[in-house]
């Protein structure tokens, strides 16, 4: 919640300052024009907000793990690291109640430590020394030196002057102190605001399990043969779906009867997530790459349909009576009527396709798979490994983004009328 709330006011600020600084120091307008369509349209993106967004998410990122990548002033409350005490009082029969300090090390997971060296004190409740983790929390059985046992009676009773029961807990300023039902007291440092690397590793982890994994491989693959699998039962799927979707969705939007046909087909399958067909394509070709490409198929199928039908069924009616006029065939108005106007429709749906296909393939190789980027984050995800996880998440975002730039690259080159006509 904290970070959402910082994201938000970072948002805030940006757009004001970006809107009634910059802009007005840059003398730009654009956004006070009212024409929104075609090429004079006034909604466009942002540079600087999306130079700011991308920096934003970054400093959260760095700031809530710690980041040696980021400037120290901006991190955020780290976990307790260091040597904590606490005194406790403890009561038996026969003797009066005794205090006894209590050193517990607080040390980063993963580095060794030994327990600190402290006097055992002249009571007979004697001092105790203890680790635990950072982020964890442990018992620290501080009758296991003290002179009487609980046979005697021995229970806890204070934690620095605070009285404590069993189920009860009293917080200091090193953590909170919890007692079990049986009396035993259970240490929790303070956890700061930083996450754990387990659950988020900082960025310069990531970086450098990629650098690894480039140079070493992962489970006897590169990083470039993992990602290239993904790459190319995308690239085939959606080529397959392509090549039958668009010639589909041109006789439902020309054709009453395959209209009629065809339209309860496409219209069940669109909304059912490919997701949920994998239990049957695996049942249906097994877990190899057909199957993955059959699914990939099917994911992008309907939508190439739809986007065609969409785009035959927006060309103006004027504009084939037009060509009617001046004397040209059925072929020709096909030719220089219907496919033109229906392109820019098509590329959208392309570009939708093309998501969905990543998305798809990503999820299938959590299935089933020997190499893939879908592969990787699930035998990772088994091992705890983030950084790895974080890594393939990452990686995925990149060429997903990677491809729709290479798809508006490619309409702007093959569709230069879209907004013209």
């Amino acid at each position: 919640m904290i970070v959402f709330l910082i994201y938000a006011a970072i948002f805030v600020i940006s757009f004001f300052v970006v809107k009634y600084v910059v802009q007005k120091a840059t003398n730009d307008f654009t956004s006070l024009k009212t024409v929104t369509f075609g090429d004079e349209s006034a909604v466009k993106p942002n540079r600087v907000a999306s130079v700011i967004s991308v920096l934003t998410i970054f400093l959260l990122w760095g700031a809530f793990t710690g980041s040696k990548l980021v400037p120290s002033f901006v991190h955020a409350p780290g976990p307790f690291v260091g040597d904590a005490t606490f005194t406790y009082t403890a009561e038996a029969d026969g003797v009066e109640a005794d205090d006894a300090t209590v050193t517990v090390r607080v040390f980063q997971v993963g580095t060794d430590v030994e327990a600190p060296a402290v006097e055992p004190g002249e009571g007979w409740a004697k001092n105790d020394a203890d680790t635990v983790g950072a982020w964890r929390s442990g018992l620290i059985r501080v009758d296991k030196n003290d002179e009487k046992s609980r046979g005697e009676g021995h229970k806890v009773v204070a934690v620095n002057g605070e009285p404590i029961a069993p189920g009860g807990s009293v917080q200091t300023e090193f953590g909170r102190i919890g007692m079990s039902p049986k009396g035993s007291l259970n240490f929790e440092p303070n956890k700061g605001w930083q996450m754990e690397p387990i659950w988020l590793p900082p960025p310069e982890a990531v970086l450098k399990r990629m650098g690894e994994i480039a140079s070493e491989g992962y489970r006897d693959s590169t990083l470039w043969e993992h990602l290239g699998y993904s790459l190319f039962r995308v690239v085939i799927g959606f080529f397959f779906g392509a090549l039958v979707g668009i010639p589909l969705g041109y006789a439902m939007g020309l054709s009453n009867w395959f209209r009629g046909w065809f339209d309860p087909i496409v219209e069940f399958m669109r909304p059912v997530p490919p997701l949920a067909l994998i239990p049957l394509v695996i049942i249906w070709a097994g877990i190899g790459e057909t199957g993955k490409i059959i699914l990939l198929f099917l994911a992008a199928l309907w939508i190439m349909a739809i986007a065609a039908r969409a785009g035959v069924s927006g060309v103006a009616i004027s504009k084939v009576h037009a060509a009617y006029s001046l004397g040209a065939s059925k072929f020709q108005i096909m030719r220089h009527v219907i496919v033109p106007n229906s392109l820019p429709e098509i590329f959208t749906g392309a570009r939708v396709a093309m998501g969905v296909c990543w998305g798809t393939v990503v999820a299938a190789e959590l299935v089933a798979a020997e190499k893939g980027a879908g592969m990787m984050i699930m035998v990772a995800s088994k091992f705890q490994l983030t950084d790895i996880v974080i890594m393939g998440i990452i990686l995925i975002g990149i060429i997903g983004f990677g491809i729709d730039i290479l798809m508006r690259l490619a309409e702007k080159a093959l569709v230069p009328w879209k907004g013209r006509i």
